[in-house]
């Protein structure tokens, strides 16, 4: 299965006892890793990561609950950076019939991983850096090993297609 070739990899450092016996707590590196890097927050500023503010804003649920049945999580909260291209409910809704709820089956996870995947970009890009690559006519390099053309389109940016109507940064990258 294609994943996220950025993964986060949270290490875990064990030292030797030297004998002590007393009982071992879990530390909080160990749990993390136990429950995955989705369960970690380590931003203390209070700048959301970008799982984090799709969360918080009801436009993303649909984005959320399909992040949520492929099972990618961690990697949209991963320290980056990445950028990170939404969908909101309308751009859902603009689907046809039928093609959210068959992608949302336990049977097509990998296909909608991939799809998410093709969402996220392996790096830092701000609205003006995504305008100067539109104006080079470059393509984006996105997780999922694609390429997708970033556009000008009279004042607008187009990504693979989608015109971006906000930019917000977040803790580990750019949410567009």
């Amino acid at each position: 299965m294609r994943r996220f070739i950025f993964l986060s990899i949270v290490g875990l450092f064990f030292g030797c006892g030297g004998g002590d016996t007393a009982p071992q707590t879990q530390s909080a590196a160990e749990s993390a890793e136990i429950r995955g890097q989705a369960s970690v927050r380590y931003d203390e500023r209070g700048i959301p990561d970008a799982l984090e503010l799709a969360r918080s804003d009801e436009n993303f649920s649909t984005l959320v609950k399909a992040i949520e049945a492929a099972e990618v999580e961690d990697e949209v909260v991963n320290a980056g950076p990445l950028t990170v291209f939404a969908p909101t409910n309308d751009a859902f809704a603009q689907l046809p019939e039928n093609t959210l709820k068959d992608l949302l089956k336990p049977e097509n996870k990998e296909k909608l991983a991939y799809i998410l995947v093709n969402h996220v970009a392996p790096s830092n890009y701000d609205i003006k850096m995504l305008k100067k690559l539109a104006e080079k006519g470059t393509k984006l390099f996105m997780a999922s090993g694609e390429y997708v053309p970033v556009e000008l389109d009279g004042d607008n940016i187009k990504v693979g297609g989608a015109t971006i109507l906000q930019s917000v940064k977040v803790s580990n990258g750019w949410v567009h």
